[in-house]
């Protein structure tokens, strides 16, 4: 979806007569907001707005990661109309409120705001602390909620978690000081699975409920792992199953355990956001940062640390930036004509200056998670 030229909205600001116009400017959002349903009380018609929304946040120039932050505050707010519906549904049939505090926790992409066009889910439950006597009361009305509000996002088309990270299940739903024990479990040893679920939680943003379980809970599972020199060398370890898309002679490379959907392709996902985004999680729990951003991870770990120069975080941050816009054209580019919004980029869509950005933004890439992985 590549437009030669198209005037923005931004022209429009200032008028002949020397005044702002931001009536004029605004027009675009004001159309799209009388004629779509962004935030309709039908969540499938509201998450079906989304692309049309995007649409119009390009034709003002937006950058990629901004964009991403508002699909992702967008995400946030269907998350917690599914969880109020829920709510609402569970009371009416003599359920009663939810018996305890509680927060949901949004993970991943969604969490660090960096959702683009069709993610799927991923999500988590802190229970307040409650008697042992208590449990098949407590546990059941919070399983009851779990389900109901993931099939409810399942229907609007944020599909569920392929991999089962989701609130409905046992294993992302636990009282806080059982989720404790289970971060000091997980952080015991070196254990692969265990280290990939620790990842999968460390990204996390309270969507519903009462988020000082979130913040609590934070504080001590950083506490817990950054005095965990085992369990953190095994984290650093597992950044060379996330190879950079770049063969041995540091020119592009799509993976070979990866099925391509196009003759030259890239998953940019996990063969370069990826990869990025777990060495900065990871030497930020190493200096027990609370940032979960990507975006602010880097900037934190030049103001706040010493693991990162200001010159690496900026070319960093570029590359991110970069990656960003590529994926979500080719997204957008995807949905236009009715394909998967997925991680691949097309390499023969890209330009020579595109393909040369890339490859200098991947070799950055490689040279950080290869310092981390000294560290």
């Amino acid at each position: 979806m590549r437009i030669v030229y198209r005037a923005s909205p931004w022209r429009s600001l200032v008028s002949h007569d020397g005044s702002l116009d931001t009536a004029t400017l605004t027009a675009p959002l004001r159309d799209f907001h009388s004629n779509a349903g962004l935030f309709s009380p039908s969540l499938t018609d509201a998450y079906a707005a989304q692309l049309s929304f995007v649409e119009v946040l390009v034709r003002f120039d937006l950058p990629a990661w901004r964009i991403s932050e508002l699909i992702s505050e967008h995400n946030a707010w269907l998350y917690r109309q599914s969880i109020a519906m829920a709510l609402d549904e569970m009371q009416a049939q003599g359920w009663g409120k939810p018996p305890v505090d509680y927060c949901v926790l949004a993970l991943g992409s969604a969490a660090r705001f960096e959702s683009l066009l069709g993610p799927d889910q991923d999500n988590a439950l802190i229970i307040d602390d409650y008697p042992d006597a208590r449990h098949v009361e407590i546990d059941g009305y919070f399983q009851a909620l779990g389900e109901r509000f993931t099939q409810r996002l399942d229907e609007a088309g944020i599909p569920l978690c392929r991999g089962h990270v989701m609130a409905r299940w046992p294993m992302w739903r636990k009282r806080l000081s059982e989720w404790q024990q289970q971060f000091e479990i997980w952080s015991a040893d070196r254990q692969v699975k265990r280290v990939q679920q620790t990842n999968i939680w460390l990204d996390f943003y309270p969507v519903a409920g009462n988020a000082e379980l979130a913040q609590t809970l934070g504080h001590r599972v950083r506490s817990t792992l950054s005095s965990a020199p085992l369990f953190m060398n095994e984290m650093a370890t597992l950044l060379g199953e996330l190879p950079v898309a770049l063969d041995r002679f540091n020119r592009i490379a799509s993976h070979p355990a990866l099925a391509a959907p196009y003759d030259q392709a890239v998953n940019l996902k996990h063969q370069a956001l990826m990869p990025l985004i777990s060495a900065a999680r990871l030497l930020c729990v190493r200096h027990q940062r609370s940032e979960i951003g990507t975006r602010e991870r880097l900037a934190a770990l030049v103001h706040f640390t010493s693991a990162l120069t200001k010159e690496q975080s900026e070319l960093l941050l570029a590359a991110f930036n970069r990656l960003q816009a590529l994926l979500l054209e080719q997204q957008r580019h995807n949905k236009s004509y009715g394909q998967t919004a997925d991680g691949w980029v097309d390499l023969q869509r890209l330009r020579d200056d595109e393909r040369l950005l890339l490859k200098f933004d991947l070799q950055q890439i490689k040279a950080f998670v290869n310092q981390v992985k000294r560290l």
